[in-house]
């Protein structure tokens, strides 16, 4: 959990608070905030009160979008942060097209975790 800089702030679309997660998921908001410590999502503080929140497109209805579990564990493995991840996942690549967390959405998440991979190399 940090705090989000401008830059990566301006580059996420959309944000959910975690209350609003568990209700979506139908569970605790314990179990949210278990799901962020593990690192199985990425909170970040952002507004007024420097809630935690998480970018919307990480939920896929009342479930995280498949593949997002790994693709953070490979990225961490890499050495990445919680905002160069978020910074990565979000920024456009030309060549995919679009966003990695766009292609994790649209069921492309191969494709996303094998450059994930690539990157450390």
């Amino acid at each position: 959990m940090t705090e989000i800089d401008a830059k990566i702030d301006a580059l996420v679309p959309a944000w959910l608070h975690l209350p609003d997660i568990a209700e979506m998921m139908g569970v605790e908001v314990t179990r949210v905030r278990q799901l962020v410590k593990e690192g199985q999502l990425i909170a970040v503080r952002r507004g007024e009160n420097r809630a935690l929140q998480v970018p919307a497109d990480f939920i896929d209805g009342d479930k995280l979008v498949k593949g997002l579990t790994g693709l953070l564990t490979v990225l961490k493995d890499d050495g990445f942060s919680d905002e160069e991840m978020l910074e990565w996942l979000f920024t456009a690549d030309p060549t995919l097209p679009g966003t990695p967390v766009q292609a994790l959405r649209e069921n492309r998440g191969t494709e996303v975790k094998r450059r994930a991979q690539a990157l450390a190399l």
